[in-house]
């Protein structure tokens, strides 16, 4: 059982079409399941015309998915129990910082730890806070995220390691990305804790997603096990880049396929623009 699971903030781009075609032929060559999962959570970004537009754009491909379409924005109960066992397992804390607030910190210590993203590092400001001034700022409306105490948790968990086809099994680290957010302050779960059970109920046996999504999964392991889930097996794959050799990213404006279509390209010229390429080469569009 395998997903394509993106985000309607843009419109597809060569990139996703490569990634969805990866987790169809997987699903396909194993007899299993290709499934759609539409991840909306972010109410800010999100709109309902990208998410028409990239099942048209599926189905334009040719790749039909098994199933109804799950939606992230349905199932918010769902990742509200998830947040109820973590706090009955005593590893949360909510978390009143800003943004502005944690970079002045890290600047005033005098370094600034990163992740393997690149992204800074929580320096732990709100885990050293006491129960009464927690509750105080709680009750006083402040508002708060809750994150997730990688120490504790990892003193429940031991030890944990995952599988990805490409790298054999692999060492969970969830400790470089600090003490992770898993619900914001405006939206009551995140990324890494939503995309965590809904590989569970729709029992997804084989991630396949961008390696740029790697290392997120040393976090996912270490929910899985806190939640008590049978975890994945992954495949990374390599990223589509542009004639620039920029990654295919909405954030880079990467040609869509939309763009494509408009221009008289079939779902043929799409597979051939992709199967020029070898893996992790430059795309010429």
């Amino acid at each position: 059982m395998t997903r394509f699971a993106p985000s309607p903030t843009g419109y597809l781009h060569l990139g996703h079409a490569y990634s969805a075609l990866f987790a169809f032929e997987a699903a396909r060559q194993t007899g299993g399941r290709f499934l759609v999962r539409i991840e909306d959570i972010d109410h800010t970004r999100c709109r309902p015309t990208f998410e028409e537009a990239t099942l048209d754009d599926l189905r334009w491909l040719g790749l039909f998915w098994d199933g109804e379409v799950r939606r992230q924005s349905e199932h918010l109960d769902l990742y509200g129990q998830a947040l109820d066992e973590l706090r009955r397992l005593g590893v949360l804390y909510p978390c009143f910082c800003t943004r502005k607030q944690i970079r002045a910190e890290v600047e005033e210590a005098g370094r600034a730890p990163h992740g393997p993203g690149g992204e800074l590092v929580y320096p732990g400001i709100c885990r050293h806070l006491s129960e009464e001034e927690r509750r105080y700022r709680q009750r006083q409306g402040e508002a708060f995220a809750w994150r997730l105490d990688i120490e504790r948790a990892l003193a429940l968990t031991g030890r944990l390691q995952w599988f990805d086809y490409r790298a054999g099994w692999v060492a969970a680290q969830p400790q470089l990305f600090g003490d992770i957010v898993v619900a914001r302050k405006d939206i009551p779960t995140s990324y890494h804790l939503a995309v965590v059970i809904d590989d569970h109920v729709q029992g997804v046996t084989l991630v396949t997603r961008g390696e740029d999504l790697f290392h997120a999964t040393h976090v996912h392991r270490l929910l899985q096990a806190l939640l008590g889930l049978e975890p994945p097996r992954y495949y990374h794959h390599n990223l589509i880049a542009d004639s620039q050799g920029r990654r295919m990213a909405k954030r880079n404006r990467a040609v869509t396929l939309r763009h494509l279509r408009d221009r008289g390209r079939s779902p043929e010229d799409i597979w051939r623009l992709l199967g020029l390429v070898e893996v992790g080469q430059p795309a010429r569009v």
